[in-house]
């Protein structure tokens, strides 16, 4: 006889756990906390380079270009080698005794935030290397303001035509932080060219030259193309040709390889709903290509943040992302600018500089997902552009702004289409055998490079910080 009355707390219908053994399980794919959505990939207009290398030929540029100067820092000493004094434009191509000595005589000086190193008007009587820390140059406008002219950091250099024409100063130099200065008296530097007879007329020569060639060229280095302008007459026409240069530079395709191993009796009795192989693949895929994205930031050779030319470096006064730093990035890549690219924690650190000074920046909308923008170029996000630093989300890292395409002779990125086993542009899976242990190989590989075209196409604010939130009342 059945209990109709069951006690409190009985069960009166099946058990979960023993009904799902007559059920089915939905599965997803497998999930991959990595992946990214690679923007820098999506946005970067893609060249098919059919040999394997690209060669960008450019017009010659006869006037050497700034550059920064290298230093060994030793605690508070610091000491830079007469090889690295070539990096400044007049020292060139002078005598290699010259910079031996010149360098023997470079002494190290501490400076203190907002000390003042130089003041405009100052006889010139010293040259300066910055070993560590920031300064800004400013100098007073037409009507008595101060007007900021730059800022300069670790490897810059000022006052070199000092040493040779003692004129006044031109500008202010005033510590932003704490640093340390190698500096070379202009009594030093004059004992240095008065050890051998005719050496400072040498010297001079040499500096007038560079002096003239300056004068005959461009912004970027180029020889300024002579024309004539006239509403009448029978001018003379100037006869110009223009020089390329004699060793452009050549950017192989890069290769990512990797091998995917596949048990057969996996593959082939454990794939469904799901194939196991396909997901092996995916996976390795998305991996690679994630690394790929990770290779164009950083890669020395061709890696984006290591093409900037040094006149398309800012450097941010106070470390923060601020408007006025991203003002004067779009001054520098100001011909059609495309996008910003930049790490989220940057981002944020960017929107937090906007909020303290009441300009929210304007979203956009680009392939479903709002992005900031600032001027109306769009702030791209990229965690492969790294935080170095103090760790739980403080840290510096850069940002960079680039114009696209070869049409606007900007950056742009290379692979090969057409591959053997290509499964998606320039990446191919390509099946290995079957060893003695019956796991199946599969090599997948991929190809591609970045390019910049012209040096004014790529531009990076440099040791932005991440970490500062300011306090509000």
């Amino acid at each position: 006889m059945t209990d109709t009355n069951p006690t409190e707390g009985a069960r009166q219908s099946l058990d979960v756990g023993s009904a799902r053994q007559l059920a089915n399980t939905t599965k997803t794919v497998p999930q991959m906390a990595g992946i990214t959505p690679r923007w820098l990939l999506r946005l970067l207009p893609w060249v098919n380079v059919e040999s394997g290398t690209y060669r960008v030929n450019r017009r010659k540029a006869v006037a050497k270009k700034a550059t920064r100067v290298p230093s060994l820092l030793e605690g508070d000493q610091a000491r830079v080698s007469a090889d690295d004094l070539r990096k400044v434009a007049i020292f060139s191509d002078a005598d290699a005794a010259i910079l031996e000595a010149m360098a023997e005589r470079l002494a190290t000086k501490r400076v203190a935030a907002g000390d003042t190193i130089v003041k405009e008007g100052d006889a010139g009587d010293a040259f300066y290397v910055i070993a560590r820390g920031k300064a800004e140059v400013s100098t007073l406008g037409g009507h008595g303001e101060t007007l900021r002219v730059a800022v300069l950091g670790t490897g810059d250099y000022f006052g070199e035509i000092a040493l040779l024409r003692g004129t006044p100063r031109t500008a202010t130099v005033k510590a932003v932080t704490a640093g340390v200065l190698l500096t070379l008296a202009k009594k030093d530097f004059d004992a240095v060219l008065g050890r051998a007879p005719g050496l400072r007329e040498d010297f001079q020569r040499r500096v007038t030259e560079r002096m003239k060639l300056l004068a005959e060229v461009e912004e970027h280095g180029e020889r300024r193309l002579e024309a004539v302008a006239s509403r009448q007459g029978e001018s003379d026409l100037p006869q110009v040709f223009v020089e390329y240069e004699d060793a452009p530079r050549e950017y192989p395709l890069h290769q990512l390889q990797t091998i995917v191993r596949v048990h057969t009796r996996v593959s082939d009795i454990y794939s469904k709903p799901i194939d196991q192989l396909r997901e092996q693949l995916r996976l390795a895929v998305e991996g690679l290509k994630e690394r790929q994205e990770y290779e164009t930031v950083n890669h020395p050779d061709f890696g984006l943040l290591h093409q900037p030319e040094t006149f398309m470096r800012v450097r941010s006064r106070n470390g923060r992302p601020t408007p006025d730093d991203m003002d004067e990035l779009l001054s520098k890549v100001w011909k059609k600018p495309a996008y910003f690219l930049a790490h989220p924690r940057a981002i944020a650190a960017f929107g937090r500089e906007c909020t303290r000074r009441g300009v929210p920046p304007p979203t956009m909308n680009l392939f479903g997902s709002p992005f900031l923008t600032w001027r109306g170029v769009p702030l791209v996000p990229c965690d492969k552009l790294g935080v170095v630093g103090h760790g739980r989300g403080a840290g510096t890292t850069n940002i960079l702004l680039m114009r696209v395409g070869e049409a606007e002779q900007g950056v742009v990125g290379l692979h090969q289409t057409g591959i053997p086993g290509e499964q998606m542009p320039s990446l191919s899976v390509r099946f290995m055998g079957i060893n003695a242990k019956s796991v199946a190989s599969y090599l997948v590989t991929s190809y591609f490079s970045a390019a910049v075209l012209t040096g004014d196409a790529l531009g990076v604010l440099e040791d932005v910080e991440t970490g500062y939130y300011h306090e509000y009342a």
